[in-house]
């Protein structure tokens, strides 16, 4: 059964105004799925995943393309066969007023991202589609929501969850690691990867990583970008005045998805999950996540940050909404109180103008509730459409 999403109604304009739309995102977030049903009735469906196809769109481009006359085609992992999209531009060249005729999918952000912006500039609509969001497939627990995360299969059917994780964490690194990054020694990387799922919400710092690894700490650097170009993880940066100080100051690292986290760490069911050392940064990664699949699905870059005072205060969560900055502190508790809201309080009496006056504190509360001096307190289930609410307004 298809599940709809967030990202269609954008999906739609895209096709009315651009030749090609491109739908990246981590491998199994519902791509094609989503392309076969939100797509014109008539379109042709090809897969890179085959062989046959991929040789034929290698060694003869204008061939291949040809075949297919008029009508709108679906170009399934189109990183395969990059040398496709210079053809592609040629054809869109040709005809640039027929839109929503290529729809196209891939897997990785910047090998990919790099070709397309390359061949396809002006003539390409790039949207990206996260695994489920709370929105698309809302659960009534959090522990369910935490333990088996956004990816449809599992999201859809948990009894297959821990096969499925399994054989998703093999196929991710013999495939997508080798494609993006000549790695030598998987291994090393997969250990790498248990690390990086072990610093869940916290700085991505290299130098740690490099001592506990015996590998250059440019190599943890590189390795961390291969996290991000697959959609593993996402790098949220600090908040600072001064732009260029949020690019080189030291990142926080999320996984994408939870349950992958769960699996990679050992975690031996959801109540433990939760109930342990990694269940704060469990629900702060989920929020997060949340937001930026929020942005997502409209189509738009994520705004988000999170901000450190230099005496180790911390908002875990700084949201770009309509130019106010929306700080969001992110807690297990079921019990709210004034205590909670000392980071916000500090943090909106050094931003001044340029914070929101209402601060969030997303928890475990069963309703909504008022804090002291103005602040909101929410529970984890109602952030979402909160969030959804202000980002359309």
């Amino acid at each position: 059964m298809y599940q709809p999403r967030q990202l269609a109604p954008v999906l739609q304009q895209a096709l009315l105004g651009f030749p090609a739309v491109l739908i990246t995102g981590p491998r199994q977030s519902g791509k094609t799925t989503f392309l076969k049903h939100e797509a014109p009735a008539q379109v042709h469906y090809v897969s890179f995943d085959d062989p046959f196809e991929r040789e034929f769109a290698s060694v003869d481009p204008a061939g291949f393309l040809g075949r297919f006359g008029k009508q709108p085609v679906i170009l399934d992992e189109i990183q395969y066969v990059p040398q496709l999209l210079s053809q592609l531009k040629l054809r869109i060249d040709q005809d640039p007023s027929c839109c929503g005729r290529w729809l196209l999918t891939g897997s990785q952000q910047f090998g990919l991202m790099r070709d397309v912006s390359e061949s396809l500039a002006g003539r390409v609509a790039v949207l990206e589609l996260p695994p489920f969001s709370h929105l698309e497939y809302p659960r009534p627990t959090l522990d369910d929501v935490v333990w088996n995360g956004g990816y449809p299969v599992v999201a859809l059917n948990p009894e297959r969850r821990d096969r499925w994780l399994r054989s998703y964490v093999a196929t991710y690194i013999e495939r997508d690691v080798r494609q993006i990054r000549n790695i030598p020694d998987l291994r090393v990387f997969n250990q790498f990867l248990n690390l990086a799922a072990a610093r869940h919400g916290q700085e991505f710092h290299a130098a740690d990583l490099s001592r506990e690894l015996g590998i250059t700490q440019p190599t943890v650097k590189s390795w961390g970008g291969v996290l991000e170009a697959s959609y593993i993880a996402h790098f949220l940066p600090p908040w600072f005045r001064n732009y260029g100080k949020r690019v080189v100051k030291t990142p926080k690292l999320y996984f994408f998805d939870s349950a992958l986290v769960n699996l990679l760490t050992r975690q031996p069911d959801p109540g433990a999950a939760l109930a342990g050392p990694m269940g704060g940064a469990l629900l702060e990664g989920w929020v997060v996540t949340e937001a930026v699949k929020a942005f997502m699905a409209l189509g738009r870059k994520p705004d988000l940050y999170f901000w450190r005072s230099h005496d180790g205060l911390e908002v875990d969560l700084l949201i770009v909404i309509n130019g106010k900055l929306q700080p969001v502190e992110i807690k297990l508790t079921a019990t709210p109180g004034a205590g909670h809201l000392a980071p916000i309080n500090r943090f909106i009496a050094i931003a001044g103008q340029e914070a929101c006056p209402q601060g969030l504190l997303v928890c475990r509360t069963d309703t909504e509730r008022p804090l002291p001096n103005g602040h909101l307190a929410l529970p984890w289930h109602a952030f979402a459409p909160w969030l959804r609410e202000r980002l359309a307004a």
